[in-house]
């Protein structure tokens, strides 16, 4: 049995705690247990109360796995849990974290000279603040040595199945994600999060307005001209509001909803990718093709298999 060590504190994310938890406990070869400082209960962001099973102290035992959770207790930092990370993490076989945990271990040192990433919404952050740390924004996870962070909140999970899949073998952790209702291995990285979720919504109807018609209107003309018509603005005047309000040029949104809309299409049925391309506005097959795999690393094709 491996030892597994869930660190807690106030204000850490629920989901951060107990996506790792059921999977590891689910594999039925691991000690699971939570240890806060003092041994503390802890409330988790959402108001859930935890009472951990160990404290943390300076003779806390040398586990196989210590799993750090974000959340919004990340951002006031605790220099008695960053302390005993400090000392411990380098003692346990493997070190993971979730979300935003990895500011945890970054303050720690315990990043330095690593690559990790974090919540797509907290990666330059991360990087600008732990300089000795190479941020990768796009992975749901990553490994480097016996160090292993993931992006935001469910990433835990798969990063927690990859973790089981090597010490255990395939057909368990694949018994676990469906159990759960999980891809084993999701294809594509971060970038596979809502368009309407990355952009912000902008403030002004006619804007907000013309991100519904583009969502609701993959294949229609979506150019610049087109879209400022629809506005009632200039090309450059709609340009600059679209971008001011929304965070992202208006070009750079269609292409985030029109991905969105053929990765759909691929999830919900037999639709073949030519179908697909024509009826999210990408002409060809071809200009899909390239669309997927410079913002997802997947094809098509290979993308409708995995689901």
């Amino acid at each position: 049995m491996k030892r597994v060590l869930i660190v807690v504190f106030d204000g850490a994310q629920s989901l951060d705690i107990t996506g790792p938890l059921e999977v590891f406990t689910g594999a039925g070869r691991y000690d699971v247990r939570t240890g806060s400082i003092e041994g503390r209960p802890i409330r988790t962001s959402s108001g859930l109360r935890i009472a951990p099973d160990v404290e943390l102290s300076e003779k806390s035992d040398t586990e196989d796995l210590v799993i750090v959770p974000g959340g919004a207790g990340t951002k006031t930092t605790d220099h008695r849990l960053v302390g005993w990370l400090r000392t411990h993490g380098p003692k346990a076989e493997r070190l993971m974290s979730v979300c935003t945990g990895a500011f945890l271990l970054a303050e720690a040192g315990l990043l330095d000279g690593r690559r990790a990433t974090t919540h797509w919404n907290h990666c330059r952050n991360l990087a600008h603040r732990y300089p000795a740390v190479t941020v990768e924004p796009d992975p749901i996870y990553v490994r480097d040595g016996n160090v292993a962070t993931s992006a935001g909140v469910t990433a835990g999970i798969d990063l927690a199945l990859a973790l089981v899949e090597e010490d255990c073998g395939r057909d368990v952790a694949l018994t676990i994600a469906r159990h759960l209702v999980m891809f084993l291995r999701r294809p594509g990285g971060q970038r596979q999060f809502s368009a309407q979720l990355q952009a912000q919504v902008a403030a002004r109807d006619p804007l907000r307005e013309i991100q519904r018609y583009a969502a609701e209107h993959p294949a229609a003309d979506l150019s610049v001209e087109a879209l400022a018509r629809r506005a009632n603005l200039s090309a450059r005047q709609f340009s600059r509001a679209f971008a001011a309000e929304v965070g992202t040029p208006p070009g750079r949104y269609v292409d985030q909803v029109r991905l969105e809309a053929a990765r759909r299409l691929l999830e919900e049925g037999p639709t073949n990718i030519e179908e697909v391309a024509r009826e999210c506005g990408y002409g060809t097959p071809e200009a899909m093709r390239r669309a997927f795999v410079r913002e997802l690393g997947i094809a098509p094709a290979d993308y409708r298999e995995r689901f």
